[in-house]
């Protein structure tokens, strides 16, 4: 046969044309009464057919594909709007599951036996017994909740260790976290500085109390909202600033120190000022763990040096960015002070609920499904305090505990790494987590996307770290008998 014959060979051809110009006619009719989601849909269709092929063959692009998806998906969900956009990361991760199952001789289960799968299981269990809480709050909210609660991690981590586990794989993560918070820094610039699209407009429109402040705009470009996009800056901030004092060479840690210094800029644009706690935690776990005296005492030195700039002088408030995270170290700031009242009330309310008034109880499930629920009324501003609102002092005991836990194994772990190229990748991902842990003391952070997906495959590469040590290292030479 030759090389360029078709291998289809239509018995009408000429009935091509007539069918193509009645599908056109009835796509622009379509398009005239229902608007752009029409073309949109068949858009979509036209890429999820061949990457749902690409995926059942390759599970492994479910993960990347959700990497991009979770920084990117709030585009469409401003832009375009009317469909819930974030379901999709429901759906990229049970279809993932799905080409893993048919797909499971390919892949090493036992790798799945370990503490982290164990405790995301546990968390998971108790989330849905929550449902049972006498409280009564509402099952919708219940389930919304759940999503960004408990189920992301139980159905992330395990599929990560599965299918994303290789030092490719730790790479091309690195790679695309640092390279799309640069991009989430440049349209932070671009808001700033050019204007606001159509969508970034309304969402301002909606949200001005929150990110108009003295006539100032608080950042966000394309994320939930400025305080994520903050956090979430100085998140990747951190991870980038560490990777470029690893071991690598020249170029590449000049474009990772280059990336971070963007990155701290869009953290300040944000005007979110417990960005600083995830700099400030994050920064001492690295110095903890990287197991080299002379770096501990010169990083703490810059770092105390950098908060007595903030905290005992007033250099650069005549720029507001710098001036409102300066009012992050003033425990006289209103702000502050609103939060503590908030807490006082919750803790009286809560003193003799210890299991809660439920998941979805508070925040913005709580707004939309518990309305004239006394927990509904109260911002939770924390996700701490939004756990402890939830689940009751036993509940935040119990999710605190996991949480330092992961920590703490993560850190033993990157302790005994002996590769020094994979230690420093390793603490950088260690010590994003923590700081991503740290501020959500502050904002709800950990719980949002993307910080949540980066979190929990930053847990899983840690975890998969001495293996990937293992495989660096030199066979041990035989001894002779």
């Amino acid at each position: 046969m030759h090389p360029f014959t078709p291998i289809f060979s239509p018995r009408f051809p000429g009935l091509f044309v007539p069918i193509g110009v009645v599908l056109a006619v009835a796509v622009g009719w379509l398009t005239a009464r229902e608007g752009l989601v029409v073309p949109g849909l068949l858009v979509a269709v036209a890429v999820a057919v061949p990457f749902l092929i690409a995926l059942f063959h390759r599970p492994r692009l479910g993960i990347i594909a959700l990497v991009c998806y979770c920084f990117l998906f709030f585009i469409l969900a401003r832009e375009v709007g009317g469909v819930p956009f974030g379901l999709a990361v429901d759906g990229l991760l049970v279809t993932t599951w799905v080409a893993v199952a048919f797909n499971y001789q390919q892949f090493e289960w036992r790798i799945l036996k370990n503490d982290l799968c164990l405790l995301s299981l546990g968390w998971f269990v108790l989330n849905l017994l929550e449902l049972l809480n006498p409280a009564g709050a509402s099952v919708v909210g219940w389930f919304q909740e759940l999503r960004s609660a408990a189920l992301y991690w139980f159905l992330c981590v395990p599929l990560a260790l599965l299918v994303f586990n290789t030092r490719r794989d730790l790479n091309l993560f690195l790679g695309l976290i640092i390279g799309l918070s640069v991009l989430g820094s440049l349209n932070g610039l671009k808001q700033l500085y050019l204007g606001l699209s159509a969508g970034e407009q309304a969402f301002l429109d909606e949200n001005t109390k929150t990110h108009l402040l003295w006539g100032k705009l608080r950042v966000f470009s394309f994320y939930s909202d400025a305080g994520q996009f903050g956090a979430a800056q100085a998140h990747i901030a951190l991870v980038a600033l560490i990777l470029a004092l690893g071991p690598f060479k020249y170029w590449k840690r000049a474009l990772l120190a280059a990336a971070a210094l963007v990155l701290v800029v869009g953290m300040f644009i944000s005007g979110t000022r417990g960005a600083l706690f995830t700099l400030g935690s994050g920064v001492l776990v690295a110095l903890l763990i990287s197991n080299n005296i002379k770096v501990f005492v010169l990083g703490s030195v810059m770092a105390l040096a950098g908060f007595g700039v903030l905290k005992y002088t007033t250099i650069g408030s005549s720029n507001y960015n710098i001036y409102r995270m300066r009012t992050a170290l003033d425990p006289t700031d209103p702000s502050l002070n609103v939060r503590f009242q908030n807490q006082q009330r919750l803790g009286a309310y809560l003193a003799d609920r210890p299991f809660g008034g439920g998941l979805g109880i508070i925040g913005n499930s709580g707004i939309k499904y518990n309305a004239g629920q006394y927990l509904a009324s109260i911002p939770p501003d924390s996700y701490w305090v939004k756990v402890w609102a939830m689940y009751g002092i036993v509940g935040f005991t119990i999710w605190l505990g996991l949480m330092l836990y992961i920590l703490g194994k993560c850190c033993g772990i990157v302790w005994r790494i002996r590769d020094r190229a994979l230690k420093a990748k390793l603490i950088a991902l260690t010590a994003g987590a923590a700081g991503s842990l740290a501020a959500s003391y502050g904002n709800e952070v950990i719980n949002f996307m993307p910080s949540a997906l980066v979190v929990y495959i930053s847990w899983a590469f840690v975890f998969r770290g001495p293996q990937l040590d293992a495989q660096s290292q030199p066979a041990t030479p035989p001894t002779a008998s």
